[in-house]
């Protein structure tokens, strides 16, 4: 019998866009002979709603638009295994096999919505909930990653506005330039390369408008690789890519727009040195405990030294993104990956 997907998208986030467009690639790939979507479009303003039109308008932001759109929930009930739907004066009960939040970001990437779906008994296709809420926590992934023997950035904490004097204490020991981001954040947002003292409170203040906690963090020279990693007990690594920027960082608008940005892929490193970054990436996902796919970036030192930056536990999936092009690296088409994905999940 085909199994029911409840494919979630948008969500109250930042990268709400981004996720449109993983979404509308994700469901166009699925083979519709093996599974049964239950769409379900979260709006800016955390409405969930049951969409069943055309894809397109996923794609161009207009489906909350849609008249055949209608209120729906996880049912708590674990025995319901499922959807409520609000259609006119009824509340009907839908079955669902497995949820696939395609959710980049807080509310979505962060271990909200897989513990919503762990708590109603559905399955998750992608990490769980406390894999998810550690990747997307870069003060604690960091900490788990270094008991693991791998190098990561120098940093400092801020919980709350401090003391000036300890915050310009604790930047001099990390040096200029440094980085300021937000703890709990994707895609970039929030995230200041501070050249000098001048630039650091401002960076700080601009950092907490994204989250409650905001991190102090060593810039490390070099360049940052990315390694695409599917699977569980048996993982298949993706070829490496390579970020080459011309100036500044990595940001939203480099990630989405590549204007002063190029990514190699493959990777310009030689093989010995290739191998040694997969290796430590799948390191790296056992110890945070990833699932089914994510994404693990890392920065490669002058010295040719490996260190962790963060793990992405939903990717973009969008024509450009960087995950099934490195999928793609190793002859995997964005159907094959979507494929396997799903497959792993049916034999969870």
């Amino acid at each position: 019998m085909k199994k029911t997907i409840a494919i979630i998208f948008g969500g109250c986030s930042s990268e709400y866009e981004v996720s449109l467009q993983s979404a509308s690639s994700i469901i166009q790939a699925i083979d519709r002979d093996k599974y049964n979507l239950f769409l379900i479009g979260i709006t800016k303003d955390g409405t969930w709603l049951h969409y069943k039109n055309e894809l397109s308008k996923i794609a161009e932001n207009t489906w909350m638009e849609d008249n055949t759109c209608c209120p729906v929930m996880f049912s708590p009930n674990r025995v319901d295994h499922g959807i409520l739907l609000f259609e006119k004066d009824q509340i009907k009960k839908v079955w669902i096999d497995m949820a696939f939040p395609i959710l980049h970001g807080k509310n979505g990437e962060d271990g909200t919505i897989q513990g919503l779906c762990e708590l109603a008994g559905i399955p998750i296709i992608g990490c769980d909930t406390l894999s998810s809420a550690l990747c997307m926590d870069k003060d604690m992934a960091h900490r788990v990653v270094k008991a693991s023997g791998i190098k990561v950035p120098e940093s400092y904490v801020l919980q709350n506005i401090i003391d000036e004097n300890i915050i310009y204490t604790e930047a001099k020991k990390l040096g200029y330039p440094l980085f300021v981001k937000p703890v709990k954040a994707g895609s970039s947002f929030g995230i200041t390369k501070v050249k000098n003292e001048n630039e650091l409170i401002p960076a700080i203040l601009e950092a907490f408008q994204h989250d409650n906690e905001v991190v102090l963090e060593e810039n490390i020279y070099g360049f940052e690789v990315g390694c695409a990693i599917l699977g569980n007990e048996d993982l298949t690594v993706g070829e490496l890519d390579e970020i080459e920027v011309e100036d500044g960082f990595f940001d939203y608008i480099q990630k989405y727009t590549l204007k002063a940005s190029e990514i190699h892929m493959p990777a310009r490193v030689e093989e010995s040195k290739s191998k040694e970054i997969k290796s430590i990436a799948v390191k790296i996902y056992r110890a945070l405990g990833c699932k089914d796919f994510a994404r693990v970036d890392m920065f490669i030192t002058p010295d040719g030294e490996i260190v962790f930056n963060e793990v992405n536990t939903i990717p973009g999936f969008t024509s450009h993104s960087r995950y099934p092009n490195m999928m793609k690296g190793i002859g995997m088409t964005f159907e094959d990956v979507i494929a396997h994905i799903l497959d792993l999940a049916v034999k969870e």
